[in-house]
């Protein structure tokens, strides 16, 4: 990264936290949660017990190191996590967070993904780098060296700016840079502040209703509007970065979202788009969607249909991230159908007749066999069989919106 791109972090450490909250709630997000970890890169079968490193690259004010971290320490004591950031002052941060939890499986160090290499690391069972690529002047050489990282079996979970999503943001950023001659950064927001008032109704920024980090504080301002080097992807341009570092693009989080079928039902569209090929039909999605500002995904050095968790036999155990089965079964109930929220875009999926049954039992202890033998001792029709049908549709509405995950038994 280039100094000035250091020097806007150490005065506005980003994202804007707090350490005292660490009392009141954990952040959480993707990528990273161990879940997804499991389900993504490791076919749903890793012990987190047993030792397992982790780098946050561009660890910020800490939300993903802190994540992870509070996650392997619930798991068990074998794990570490490296957090990696150029920034004194955000480090600052996250040590704060750090020792407001007392977590003591985390290693802070100042420097730059470009020197992981030279900075006597170690080798990792899984890479963080969120909202960093893009910041970099040669983001390919970025994911190189975090790829020279990772153990033989190892992965990572990315997150860079979307294209479409971000409509308005580079002309808006081009004025913001002819405004500001040699003012400070400081000065640079009031600027900014003032010219968002001004905006007129037709500026490609003011109709973009996806964006609106800027409303918070001067930090989330500085990152979305007044930064120094940043570019955003397509679909097909994550795919080739990737594919350029030697990993494999193993999903979109959330995959429904790089579904065309989630926006279009004509059938002879879908038909046309039967020929395409998974990442052509993600690509197609996104131009189709036009709201997607950020790409999340998971990647990894291995074969994909090695590393991604399925619901196949009785011994796989659903779970799930957040919502609680219980909860959800009773939301569904009555039309048997989910809401989601989409940067301004309002979905219904539709789910199986069985999803109000099934989803009480869902708990990430309970096996789908065991589930199955449950609802058929209530009704006999409900045999392995029929079960799946229905099971398979409610994993795939729930797994598409990053609500549902499969793990198997530890042996």
């Amino acid at each position: 990264m280039s100094e000035r791109v250091r020097d806007q972090y150490e005065a506005y450490p980003y994202p804007s936290r707090d350490p005292a909250e660490e009392a009141r709630r954990l952040v959480v997000g993707s990528p990273s949660n161990l879940m997804e970890i499991n389900h993504y890169l490791y076919a749903g079968r890793r012990d987190f017990s047993r030792p397992f490193r982790a780098l946050v690259a561009g660890g910020g004010t800490g939300d993903a190191a802190i994540m992870l971290a509070q996650q392997l320490s619930d798991a068990g004591q074998g794990a570490e996590v490296v957090y990696l950031d150029l920034s004194q002052s955000s480090r600052a941060i996250a040590e704060a967070r750090a020792v407001a939890r007392g977590l003591t499986n985390l290693r802070f160090v100042t420097g730059s993904l470009l020197e992981a290499e030279t900075l006597d690391l170690g080798v990792f069972d899984y890479i963080d780098c969120c909202g960093v690529l893009h910041h970099l002047s040669d983001p390919a050489a970025g994911l190189a060296a975090l790829s020279g990282l990772l153990k033989h079996d190892g992965g990572m979970g990315l997150m860079v700016y979307g294209t479409l999503g971000r409509n308005g943001v580079y002309p808006l950023q081009e004025m913001l840079r002819g405004l500001a001659g040699d003012r400070s950064l400081a000065d640079q927001v009031a600027l900014a502040r003032r010219l968002l008032k001004t905006l007129p109704s037709s500026n490609l920024f003011a109709r973009n209703p996806v964006l609106r980090d800027h409303g918070g504080s001067d930090a989330e301002l500085v990152d979305l509007l007044l930064h120094s080097q940043d570019r955003a992807y397509l679909v097909e341009e994550v795919a080739a970065l990737v594919e350029g570092a030697g990993l494999r693009l193993v999903s979109f989080i959330e995959p429904i979202r790089y579904d065309p079928a989630t926006y279009v039902k004509d059938p002879v569209i879908l038909k046309a788009l039967s020929s395409f090929t998974p990442l052509e039909r993600a690509a197609f999605a996104e131009k189709l969607a036009g709201n997607i500002k950020t790409h999340i995904l998971y990647v990894s050095k291995n074969q994909i249909e090695d590393t991604v968790a399925a619901p196949v036999g009785r011994d796989a155990i659903p779970c799930l991230r957040v919502l609680e089965g219980p909860q959800l079964a009773k939301a569904v109930q009555r039309d048997l159908t989910l809401k989601g929220e989409f940067d301004g875009l309002s979905l219904q999926f539709a789910l199986p007749r069985l999803a109000p049954a099934i989803l009480p039992w869902i708990d990430g202890q309970t096996s789908l066999g065991r589930i199955q033998e449950t609802l058929q001792d209530l009704d006999p029709r409900h045999d392995w069989a029929s079960f799946q049908v229905q099971f398979d549709q409610l994993y795939g509405v729930l797994n598409g919106l990053n609500h549902l995950f499969i793990r198997y038994p530890l042996s």
